[in-house]
């Protein structure tokens, strides 16, 4: 797939509109549930993620949508088809409770066992990163869209970027050694991926368990500007449509030394 059968623009205009829906909560004394599996949820998950599937159902009829709250609700969605989207409707939830602003809306297309389309967008910010092909990845924010594309490691180091919300230091540790460390920041959600692929930072470690839905559409974008997501103990490519959407521990590269 070197071009898209989908108008990118539309999925441009359908995540920014999800984003609009998920800041009317932000702004709002919003209660939070909990899932089976103990994470948190709220309305705007709900919401943005039935704006998204409406959107991409009416924008692409022949394509499956897979999403976190529809899959937490017993929907798991086609696996079937060639391809899928797969839908975060808030990442980082964790961020977005506590209104720290690091949180994202994410849409994903899966081709086979990989991510070819990514767009992810952080409200609070207004930044969009979005790939406009396999091969290449953008950034859109106040009115200019800009080419992205990850950095040479600087001779001080690999920038690291950890998760704010979870990081075992021992894990951590594990998958940074060997590696000239320059410093170390906290990020929240999948902007770490996109930062990443915007040349700002190196490499982000990731100490915990993910799903598919939170890595894909980061993953595509990090992977169109030049990186790649590695699983950390094999360090084989991250693959997709694997059991349960369930991801091993997993390392993010924008370029490596």
């Amino acid at each position: 797939m070197n071009t898209y059968s989908f108008d990118v623009n539309a999925v441009a205009g359908l995540i920014k509109r999800a984003g609009r829906a998920v800041m009317d909560v932000y702004a709002q004394d919003f209660a939070v549930y909990e899932k089976d599996d103990a994470s948190p949820v709220t309305e705007a998950d709900m919401g943005a993620e039935k704006i998204i599937f409406e959107g991409l159902q009416a924008l692409t009829p022949d394509i499956p949508v897979v999403g976190e709250e529809h899959v937490a609700a017993g929907e798991t969605g086609d696996l079937t088809r060639e391809c899928f989207w797969l839908v975060d409707p808030v990442d980082g939830t964790a961020d977005f409770v506590k209104k720290n602003g690091e949180f994202t809306v994410n849409i994903a297309l899966i081709q086979g066992d990989s991510p070819v389309f990514g767009a992810v967008f952080a409200p609070v910010s207004g930044a969009l990163f979005y790939t406009t092909s396999p091969t290449s990845a953008v950034m859109e924010k106040d009115g200019a869209t800009t080419p992205i594309k990850t950095r040479a490691v600087p001779d001080a180091g690999y920038s690291v970027l950890n998760s704010r919300t979870h990081c075992d230091e021992t894990k951590v540790a594990q998958m940074l050694a060997g590696l000239k460390i320059a410093d170390r920041k906290p990020c929240g959600s999948s902007l770490k991926f996109c930062l990443i692929a915007a040349g700002t930072a190196d490499v982000y470690p990731c100490s915990h368990r993910t799903k598919e839905w939170d890595t894909a559409a980061a993953h595509a974008v990090l992977r169109a500007a030049g990186g790649e997501v590695y699983d950390a103990e094999s360090g084989a490519v991250l693959t997709y449509r694997k059991e349960g959407l369930k991801n091993p521990l997993i390392i993010a590269f924008g370029q490596k030394r």
